[in-house]
């Protein structure tokens, strides 16, 4: 009798969390396509939009760090699907907001509720993929990021346009809850404990890797927190945070403001921008898996790859922030969401090359310094516009931010090179 395995059940693993990014990603930036609407009802200035954006940072900053703890110990089976029911409930909450407060409560428990999400994934991808394939594996999970712009933004927009944007909240908040049911009855932290991996599979699986249970693993705090490579990774990764908000949150505002568009064809012109960064983010996984195979060194695969596209996109950025043409404006965009979101992989990848066992907590610290620019990004912006009445300072800010990022990169991003307190064997120490 022919057994129920598969020899590519980790790829399905992989979409799995490929379709909870992008709904994570969806609920989180909704909101940008009612910045209007909620301004004409609630009288709210551009900086008090910006507060009610930044609300989510401060929530996600609580638990990010906690959340890598929390799928480090008791793995990504029960965590995630908790985590994707609760902030799919916010999203809905969203939809009975009555004022300024009320905004900024429900987003700052979206914020805490999503904290758990980019640690489940680094985890899951820690134990199911080998290191050869995880770049790639992990650039199919994170591409779901600018796809998720490309199909919320036009769903978002039409949905606000037609049926108002409560209705939009309510509709877009039940598909987290039934990921979570999914991920919870087809997932197992451990791909050994799972009946539809082939002995095959679970060879290549585990050919880079030494098995350890969640349980059993003692997160050294201090590697960590002071690995060179990590610190700069973090730093870069907080850069990449603040094109990240700034984007998702402000885009949909900027092209009403600076190009006098209506909301369903900001949706639209959306998709160009998003749908390149889609592309080349996709493109530098496979860059990274390449060069990381070719040369066996870190150093090029990753540290180099961040610092080039990073600069690149610090240029578009600033060519941006001096054209008034709407044609030059999806270009630059495209080229510097494009190249900005080209190292993503490479990012989350370090935490598994330098910190594998503990790759959880050490993503955790990383999104950390994602919350921190969420928190900074938006309302800084919003303040930005409201003091000068346009977007070109908040993009000359934003290219300088990543240009002090690849400076970082360039000096101490160091992965190949032995941490001074690390001792072989000794990697598991809770410091």
């Amino acid at each position: 009798m022919k057994t129920k395995t598969t020899s590519h059940y980790r790829w399905l693993i992989t979409g799995l969390i490929f379709f909870i990014t992008l709904v994570n990603f969806i609920d989180r930036s909704a909101i940008s396509f009612v910045i209007e609407p909620l301004k004409r009802e609630f009288h709210f200035t551009d900086t008090q939009f910006g507060m009610i954006l930044s609300a989510f940072g401060v929530g996600y900053i609580l638990l990010t760090s906690l959340g890598g703890w929390l799928v480090d110990k008791y793995g990504t089976r029960i965590m995630w699907p908790v985590s994707a029911v609760s902030w799919s409930i916010c999203v809905g909450l969203l939809g009975l907001a009555a004022g300024f407060w009320s905004f900024v409560g429900i987003r700052f428990l979206l914020g805490i509720t999503e904290g758990p999400h980019f640690p489940a994934m680094t985890r899951s991808i820690s134990n199911w993929l080998p290191s050869k394939e995880r770049a790639r594996a992990l650039s199919i999970g994170l591409i779901a990021i600018p796809l998720s712009s490309v199909l919320g933004a036009p769903i978002c927009s039409y949905l606000v346009a037609d049926f108002g944007w409560r209705t939009m909240f309510f509709s877009i908040s039940l598909i987290g809850i039934f990921w979570g049911f999914v991920w919870y009855f087809v997932f197992r932290d451990n791909p050994k404990d799972s009946a539809y991996v082939s002995k095959q599979e679970l060879e290549l699986i585990n050919s880079s890797k030494k098995e350890k249970s969640s349980k059993d693993v003692q997160i050294n705090w201090r590697y960590i927190l002071t690995h060179p490579a990590l610190i700069a990774n973090n730093f870069a990764y907080f850069a990449f945070g603040y094109m990240l908000f700034f984007a998702t949150l402000w885009l949909p505002g900027y092209f009403i403001l600076e190009h006098n568009l209506n909301i369903k064809s900001v949706g639209w012109y959306l998709t160009i921008p998003w749908l390149t960064g889609a592309l080349f983010l996709k493109l530098g996984g496979v860059i990274s898996d390449y060069l990381h195979k070719k040369t066996g060194k870190l150093r090029i695969a990753r540290a180099h790859l961040i610092w080039v596209t990073q600069a690149l996109a610090a240029i578009f950025f600033v060519c941006l922030s001096y054209t008034d043409s709407l044609a030059y404006s999806i270009l630059f965009l495209s080229l510097g969401l494009g190249f900005g979101l080209m190292p993503q992989s490479a990012f989350f990848s370090i935490n598994i090359d330098v910190a594998k066992e503990m790759s959880g907590s050490a993503q955790g610290i990383t999104s950390s310094c994602l919350s921190l620019a969420g928190i900074i990004a938006p309302i800084t912006t919003g303040w930005l516009v409201d003091l000068t009445g346009s977007y070109k300072t908040a993009f000359l800010l934003l290219a300088v931010i990543t240009g002090l990022a690849v400076l970082a990169v360039i000096l101490f991003h160091h992965p190949d090179r032995e941490h001074p307190r690390q001792k072989k064997g000794n990697l598991g120490i809770n410091l």
